[in-house]
């Protein structure tokens, strides 16, 4: 009896070939466990071995969902089945000037730490963001092109290894305030960087990290606001956020005409009509096609990256209205 004990003990603790049932009237009734080769049922009460007491697979299915988000902010149901913010996974273009700053150096650390902040801020509210930085404040291919026998094509690859410079100074500003973060470049940088795969920029954004493009479209002749657009239509991003030195969109020059008005939303079709120098057409008919909204705003003033990934009224929206979606903040 004893052996035959110790046997049904060691066979409960390690063979993977038990299965294991529950009747239909799941109140303290046993576990029924059938045993490889014996056609009769085992039933144990308050079994303990090693695999742990019978749980019902649709309890286990409901255990196992999380609702907090990557930084740990607790949501309850009723915040996850209606999200409070305008968007939840957003795009932020900031070009290589704005990084500069007033700084004579390349790149301003003040403004890469507050870009970090306020990005910091929103992704712990479990908003995805995704970045393309330009590399205007270190080379612009298209000032260089023709100088010293540079064609433009050459003059646009080293435009594109500007950007991934910047991405990486960006990637160390994040981390170094706890901001898990991955850099993507439109062509192999291995040793640096990670390859542009859609499915991994989407998986990345999915588990609460920012992820950073550079290196533009990887082709010459497109700028960066085209490499934007272009990524924000790919990982299915709702909104491109354009952070510059101005506050948004004027009807005229504010450094020709003092009394410039800013626009608060535009069409596309009224920036590509007046040639608005907010984009270029290639990226405004990008966004138009593809339905994305476009907001631009100052990057300098304090707060307006926060605002503008929560979707609060800030610069100027082109291709939609602010009253369009109810913006809960």
């Amino acid at each position: 009896m004893a052996a035959t004990s110790s046997a049904l003990s060691r066979t409960l603790s390690c063979s993977p070939s038990l299965f294991l049932s529950k009747p239909h009237n799941r109140q303290n009734s046993p576990l029924l466990i059938t045993l490889p080769g014996r056609p009769h049922h085992l039933a144990i009460r308050g079994c303990s071995s090693d695999l742990g007491p019978y749980h019902d697979p649709i309890s286990v299915r409901k255990s196992q969902f999380s609702s907090t988000t990557p930084f740990g902010v607790i949501m309850d149901n009723d915040t996850l089945s209606k999200p409070s913010f305008r968007w939840r996974r957003v795009l932020l273009k900031v070009s290589g000037e704005a990084l500069a700053g007033d700084q004579i150096q390349n790149i301003d650390p003040k403004i890469t730490m507050s870009i970090a902040r306020e990005v910091a801020s929103v992704t712990r509210l479990g908003i995805e963001v995704a970045i393309v930085v330009g590399g205007g404040n270190i080379f612009r291919g298209s000032s260089w092109a023709g100088i010293s026998g540079l064609d433009r094509s050459s003059a646009d690859y080293i435009g594109m290894l500007a950007t991934v410079m910047n991405a990486i100074f960006l990637q160390a500003t994040m981390e170094s305030i706890g901001i898990p973060t991955r850099v993507q470049t439109a062509f192999k940088m291995s040793e640096v960087a990670e390859p542009y795969i859609r499915r991994r920029a989407v998986r990345h954004l999915e588990k609460g990290r920012v992820v950073i493009f550079s290196a533009g479209t990887g082709n010459p002749f497109f700028t960066t606001d085209t490499a934007a657009a272009l990524r924000c239509a790919e990982i299915n991003a709702e909104v491109v956020l354009k952070a510059t030195n101005v506050d948004g969109v004027y009807d005229e020059d504010p450094k020709r005409n003092p009394e410039a008005r800013l626009q608060d939303s535009l069409s596309y079709q009224d920036v590509i009509s007046k040639d608005l120098s907010v984009m270029d057409m290639t990226a405004i008919t990008l966004c138009q096609e593809n339905n994305i909204p476009v907001v631009v705003f100052n990057l300098n003033k304090p707060g307006n990256i926060a605002k503008a990934i929560k979707g609060e009224r800030v610069g100027t929206l082109i291709g939609d209205t602010w009253n369009s979606k109810a913006a809960m903040a």
